[in-house]
């Protein structure tokens, strides 16, 4: 893939993305309903995507181990190294340093992987182990960490409550009941996966739209960031990414295209989740949301490098 047909690939994203930030910005469309618009995606749409393709793939190509196990070895050392950092040299506490851990290497899979991956290569299967490992590992460590950390109320003081919550989001039951249907060969009607195609397929555009109305309505304050909202920015958009190539293809001797596949995640801007996480546990909200607006920004200006690159170690 060229340069010219990278921008091609492109174009679809931008128009959506765009389409939203310039209806934002201009007040056609409020800026506030792209929770409606991201709602429908993440609990409805990008759920019916993934069951209807976990479903019909084959698992034995789907779940490749030793790149799954080379990307979560990757994200471990980043969670030790900004966890560290954080603690040492930022003074912060449990709580503040898993929130930087989250900005830092989680990825945004709902919103921006999944509809990347599905304009570019036609699909998004490469990112669903990701989203498992995600949700049912990082989060859930991040979760209990504030859990624990919170000191008034009885939410406290049940930390698994707060993680089987976690586990029940409706991308997560979509992923799990396609992997058990899919082993246990239980028959779904034609009818029904078509429905999920069809509703699946708007996944996509809704949530690049709906993206692009929330960061069109919020604007960029380039100015004012901070010293340490541009170290997250560059260790996510950048060092992560790196980290990942030198960990799943030295060490662990990924190639081809999930070589290419785990470093697109990992260049993926942080979620949306963590604006979420700090509201909820009340903990640097107006860093988290600047770092979801941010790294969103640097990841879209970059994807056509990282794509280029994908695109060399494909061949």
């Amino acid at each position: 893939m060229g340069t010219a047909a990278t921008l091609e690939k492109l174009i679809p994203v931008v128009l959506a993305f765009g389409g939203g930030v310039l209806l934002a910005r201009r007040k056609v469309v409020p800026a506030d309903t792209s929770k409606a618009f991201a709602d429908y995606a993440f609990l409805f749409a990008v759920p019916c995507y993934l069951f209807g393709n976990i479903y019909a793939s084959d698992l034995g190509a789907l779940f490749q181990w030793r790149a799954i196990l080379g990307y979560a070895a990757a994200a471990g050392l980043a969670v030790l190294a900004v966890g560290l950092v954080a603690r040492l040299y930022g003074g912060r506490g449990p709580r503040g340093a898993a929130l930087r851990i989250m900005a830092s290497v989680q990825v945004n899979t709902a919103y921006f992987a999944v509809p990347v991956f599905i304009t570019v290569f036609g699909t998004a299967a490469p990112v669903f182990p990701v989203l498992l490992f995600q949700v049912c590992v990082l989060s859930m460590i991040v979760i209990t960490v504030m859990e624990l950390g919170r000191t008034a109320g009885p939410a406290g003081r049940h930390p698994l409550r707060a993680v089987g919550a976690s586990l029940a989001t409706p991308l997560v039951l979509a992923c799990n009941a396609g992997i058990l249907l899919n082993l246990l060969s239980v028959p779904v009607p034609d009818v029904l996966l078509d429905g999920f195609a069809f509703v699946g397929d708007s996944a996509s555009p809704v949530a690049l739209f709906a993206l692009g109305l929330h960061l069109g309505g919020l604007g960029l304050n380039l100015r004012g960031t901070t010293a340490e909202e541009a170290a997250i920015i560059a260790f996510k958009c950048l060092a992560f990414p790196l980290l990942t190539w030198a960990v799943c293809g030295a060490v662990f001797g990924v190639t081809g295209d999930w070589l290419a596949y785990l470093v697109l995640i990992a260049a993926m801007p942080t979620p949306q989740n963590l604006f979420i996480f700090a509201q909820r546990y009340d903990i640097d909200v107006d860093l988290s949301a600047a770092l979801v607006i941010k790294t969103s920004v640097a990841a879209l200006l970059l994807l056509p490098l990282w794509l280029q690159w994908a695109a060399l170690v494909r061949q």
